[in-house]
């Protein structure tokens, strides 16, 4: 995303006076609508006035308060210990929470590092931690760097109110010692679900090809898809190309901005168990767990089925 400059900024005061709309200002800068929008949000005065002087100086500031290097400081400790202790926090959701809040904080496996060394020093903040580092066997950040990502933010407000068919988020459940994968994909707006199996499990091009497959049906009501940064999304370009959808990438550890796909999930694993060897189950077997769920009258859908409202909006 361009950071806008001090023209620009004067410019979107002058339309704001004149009784521009977001969209229009929008437009005319030729940026996205949501740049415009969290331009105002984050750099409007105490009293919520736009002055591009102040606008600029605080865009800046923040700049240079989050491009210098993290150093583990005491403030972080005290928002970790108070975040593990009093909440029972994990350290993504701290990371993420402080990013999203701009505070700043140390990347995750620092976190998990400085738990680590409390509990050989004898303390306990382990202990307040769903896993109890039980499951804590490598470190996080050793991954495939995703060429050309598209971040959550740059979402239109259309997307993120859920306001029109045809807007998904995709992700992958794994089998037992994260071996065999499924795809998973959802609607927002109707929670209609698909799952498949992956012959190749993560495999990037495989889980593209894949895709491809189950959406290109529905391609005219196809719109966006928004995963999380997984490795095996790395072929996402290919994705929207063939699909010509628009692809976006949510922040790290920010379950919460996919919370369709997570807890469509978790219905998933109510019948294909966490810890479960993917080669018991038959496509036919997963053809029918997405059936069932599909079947399931929705409180939020009028206790209608996901699939008799998608299927009346198709095109």
């Amino acid at each position: 995303m361009k950071h806008l400059t001090m023209p620009q900024r004067y410019a979107i005061k002058a339309y704001l006076e004149s009784g521009q709309t977001k969209t229009f200002i929008a437009k005319q800068l030729v940026v996205d609508y949501s740049t415009i929008r969290r331009e105002l949000k984050r750099n409007a005065t105490k009293k919520g006035k736009y002055n591009p002087d102040m606008a600029h100086k605080f865009a800046q500031e923040r700049k240079e308060r989050f491009g210098i290097n993290r150093k583990f400081d005491d403030n972080m400790i005290r928002i970790i210990e108070q975040k593990i202790t009093g909440e029972q926090w994990s350290p993504e959701q701290i990371k993420g929470y402080c990013d999203k809040e701009e505070t700043p904080m140390v990347c995750v496996e620092r976190i998990y590092e400085y738990i680590r060394d409390d509990k050989q020093q004898g303390g306990g903040l382990y202990k307040d931690l769903r896993h109890q580092l039980k499951n804590r066997k490598r470190p996080i950040g050793k991954h495939q760097v995703i060429k050309d990502k598209t971040s959550i933010d740059d979402r239109s407000d259309v997307i993120n109110n859920k306001e029109r068919f045809g807007d998904w988020e995709i992700d992958l459940i794994v089998g037992k010692e994260n071996k065999g994968a499924m795809v998973t994909i959802v609607e927002r707006t109707t929670a209609m679900l698909m799952v498949r199996k992956l012959p190749q499990g993560k495999n990037a091009e495989d889980l593209a090809k894949q895709v491809i497959e189950m959406l290109l049906p529905y391609k005219n009501d196809i719109h966006s898809i928004t995963s999380d940064n997984g490795s095996e999304f790395a072929r996402h370009k290919s994705i929207a190309e063939k699909l010509d959808c628009e692809f976006y990438f949510a922040h790290p550890y920010a379950s919460w901005e996919r919370g369709l796909s997570e807890n469509s999930n978790k219905l998933i694993r109510q019948y294909i168990l966490k810890k479960s060897n993917f080669d018991e189950y038959s496509e036919e077997y997963v053809k029918q767990v997405q059936l069932k769920i599909n079947r399931r009258p929705r409180k939020n859908l009028n206790f209608e089925t996901p699939t008799k409202i998608f299927y009346s909006l198709v095109a």
